[in-house]
């Protein structure tokens, strides 16, 4: 509209000119209102959709890193790496928590670390983790790590890595697993910091346990 327009002296101005002095303040307000509106919506989609990869990213990007020298024949051929209070065993960086969380918890709290629940693939792993399950003990009672094992889904045991059950060692506890219609997930158990069971040890539970939880991540090659 074009509020522009001379008018004589002593003539009277027509309807719509005489509209435009209050016109054009709420033609202002309405379109800063729809921009807003638009930059608002914009905003949290980039939010909800980008951000919280971003949000990883930069996580990852600032993790601080223990690295230790990868000698093979007596020549060093780069640095093995996990992020610093993980330890280190073969190929692998695990996480032992210090607060409790039910196993559907436990492994999305070791996802967001760009890691899973522990899959254990050998007598050897199994004794390391037991032996360190149990430095992290500082009573005489029962503590429960919870592994990457479950049977919720199907009935059947299952690594979260979709490693074949069947085909790598167990280690449960004389009688367990037991109760399989409730207790659909797996926890090392250990019986205080003085319990010699290196093996035999894991026990299935209820899945909404608060337990402890090991998280595992490949080392890093550097």
């Amino acid at each position: 509209m074009n509020c522009q327009g001379r008018v004589s002296p002593g003539t009277a101005a027509p309807a719509e000119e005489r509209s435009c002095s209050w016109l054009n303040p709420w033609v202002f307000l309405i379109s800063v209102l729809v921009i807003k509106t638009a930059f608002v919506t914009v905003c949290l989609v980039v939010l909800l959709h980008g951000g919280y990869g971003q949000y990883k990213t930069l996580l990852q990007n600032s993790t601080e890193w223990h690295c230790i020298p990868k000698i093979s024949a007596d020549k060093m051929e780069g640095w093995m790496c996990c992020p610093k209070r993980w330890r280190r065993f073969q190929n692998s960086c695990y996480f032992l928590s210090l607060d409790t969380m039910s196993w559907a918890g436990s492994e999305q709290n070791c996802t967001g670390m760009g890691s899973h629940l522990v899959v254990i693939n050998s007598r050897e792993e199994q004794e390391f983790l037991f032996n360190l399950a149990k430095e992290k003990v500082t009573n005489t009672y029962e503590t429960k790590y919870y592994i990457g094992l479950t049977s919720y889904q199907n009935g059947q045991w299952q690594w979260v890595d979709q490693t074949p059950y069947e085909k790598i060692a167990t280690f449960w506890k004389p009688g367990e697993p037991n109760l399989l219609f409730a207790e659909r997930c797996a926890a090392i158990h250990v019986k205080g910091n003085r319990d010699s069971n290196t093996y035999s040890n894991w026990n299935n539970i209820l899945c909404f346990t608060s337990c402890y939880r090991i998280c595992e991540m490949a080392v890093k090659f550097v």
